[in-house]
């Protein structure tokens, strides 16, 4: 071959890396396999009706304490936007890291058991990037239900009990407009400490190809943690925990806006999910697949 008809072949044989582009289709496909199942399908119903029946509830007799959290159940008479919040702050212990930690256990784990995870493996999808989807998924269901429960409790409460101006735990009033924020910046800060036990979730479908023991034991880590920060014998402990700094999202509700905890809490979940997620790429990036 000439010079000449090498250097018209050289371009040709590049050509299709300058036309590579990022795709989305692998976490497409992920969401899709999430959304579509049945049993999914039904947590995200238990999870929007928590909401209304804490509407209806409330409408038809005095509302009574939280139980734990920021006490928002005394408001919502006087604008429905508390429902919202009451509902995050009863679905907060159990309920959102249940769903969570049913995606995350089954993120790995579930691949394992049906003999799926070494066909991703070699399509190439690669193990880094394989995480990174998954992740990413976890982090985008938990915007999700944190929404959903969100939107319905608003939806529900404003068509039982109004809205207006609303008013905060400091006392002070603010706008309709300035209320549906400060419940946008609840929905997202707990997004983030969600996809924080996703990342944990994670790490332990790394463990085992069994999803159901994966999501046992995320449950298990959530209400340890939640146990741990209600003993005062283990103050020194609480700042470490990724669930002390949950209910934290009831500072977002006075004026002026209490940055100190949420802002810690988000450092803390950063953390989390850091170590975790790099533990999971470790011990995935060393096991041997065989399934």
């Amino acid at each position: 071959m000439s010079a000449a008809d090498q250097s018209t072949a050289a371009p040709a044989q590049r050509k299709p890396a300058t036309n590579r582009r990022i795709s989305t289709r692998f976490l497409r496909s992920e969401l899709r396999i999430i959304l579509g199942r049945r049993r999914n399908q039904a947590g995200l119903a238990v999870l929007a009706v928590v909401p209304v029946i804490i509407g209806v509830a409330v409408k038809s007799s005095a509302p009574s304490d939280s139980g734990g959290g920021p006490d928002f159940f005394a408001s919502i008479t006087s604008n429905g936007l508390f429902v919202a919040l009451a509902a995050l702050t009863i679905e907060l212990p159990l309920f959102l890291p249940l769903a969570v930690a049913a995606i995350a256990g089954d993120s790995i784990a579930g691949e394992a058991n049906l003999g799926t995870l070494r066909y991703l493996l070699t399509v190439p999808v690669g193990r880094t990037r394989l995480l990174a989807i998954k992740f990413l998924a976890i982090s985008l269901f938990s915007v999700l239900i944190v929404l959903l429960v969100a939107a319905v409790g608003a939806g529900c409460g404003l068509l039982l009990f109004g809205g207006g101006k609303m008013t905060l735990l400091s006392g002070s009033q603010v706008s309709m407009a300035h209320g549906v924020i400060r419940v946008l910046l609840t929905v997202g800060y707990l997004a983030i400490g969600l996809s924080a036990l996703g990342a944990i979730g994670l790490f332990v479908s790394t463990l085992t190809e069994q999803p159901i023991a994966a999501m046992i034991a995320v449950v298990i880590v959530d209400v340890a943690m939640f146990i741990a920060d209600s003993l005062p014998q283990l103050d020194w402990l609480h700042p470490w925990l990724l669930t002390h700094w949950w209910n934290s999202f009831g500072d977002f509700f006075r004026v002026p806006i209490a940055w100190s905890n949420p802002l810690r809490g988000v450092a803390t979940a950063v953390g989390y999910g850091v170590v975790f997620g790099l533990a999971a790429w470790a011990r995935l990036g060393t096991k041997d697949i065989t399934s």
